[in-house]
């Protein structure tokens, strides 16, 4: 009885620990310790306690206000993760680039940015875009940036630009929605203009099947 109390309580302390670390990442300006205790329904002593373990890990930190941010233990985290993602996205990405003859790209947000983990280029084309992973641009611009804003609202469709990357460049993509954690598109960017209604599907399906992988 007592393992199983001991293990029960364990378990909970996890549990608030993440939830708090999830609270943080989604506060931009960060929290007090009153505001984590509030919406977390716990009293200030055990965020307190959460908050010391969580530094001491690197996960958490405090602004010279005092407020709790994101440590840089969460981005070592995230690098360690992003080879898996990429590997998971290869083969989607794959049947896209053969199937559309444009280069295909999963691009994911980090430090508010988007940033190309994943590219795949055509096989049987004689000119294609190149793309560069770890390329960074602004989410407002840019297919593949759009279609992670439009995600956020819900919007499951494809996202169509033309030329805000890349002069004479156009770009298809579609978000990639129900991955825990993850905020991330998945596209195409050609040299000539795209066909929406049928590039926008297989992006789409694309973004499915990329999903249904990682989750």
């Amino acid at each position: 009885m007592e393992a199983a109390a001991r293990a029960g309580e364990t378990a909970q302390t996890l549990d608030r620990g993440l939830r708090l670390l999830h609270l943080v990442a989604d506060a931009p300006g960060g929290l007090t310790v009153t505001e984590a205790a509030n919406r977390l329904g716990i009293g200030r002593a055990a965020v307190y306690r959460l908050v010391g373990a969580l530094t001491g890990h690197g996960m958490l930190r405090r602004d010279g206000a005092g407020r709790l941010r994101l440590g840089a233990g969460v981005l070592h985290l995230a690098r360690r993760a992003q080879p898996l993602l990429a590997e998971g996205a290869l083969p989607a990405l794959r049947r896209l680039a053969e199937q559309t003859g444009a280069t295909a790209h999963l691009t994911v947000v980090e430090g508010g940015e988007g940033v190309a983990l994943a590219v795949v280029e055509p096989s049987w084309t004689s000119f294609h875009v190149a793309y560069r992973s770890g390329s960074r641009h602004p989410l407002e611009r840019g297919a593949a940036g759009r279609a992670i804003l439009a995600g956020r609202t819900g919007a499951a469709g494809p996202v169509s630009t033309s030329g805000e990357l890349q002069s004479g460049a156009y770009g298809v993509a579609a978000p990639v929605l129900g991955v825990p954690g993850l905020e991330a598109s998945v596209g195409v960017v050609s040299l000539a203009p795209l066909d929406v209604t049928v590039v926008g599907a297989q992006v789409t399906v694309a973004a499915q099947a990329i999903a249904a992988a990682l989750t």
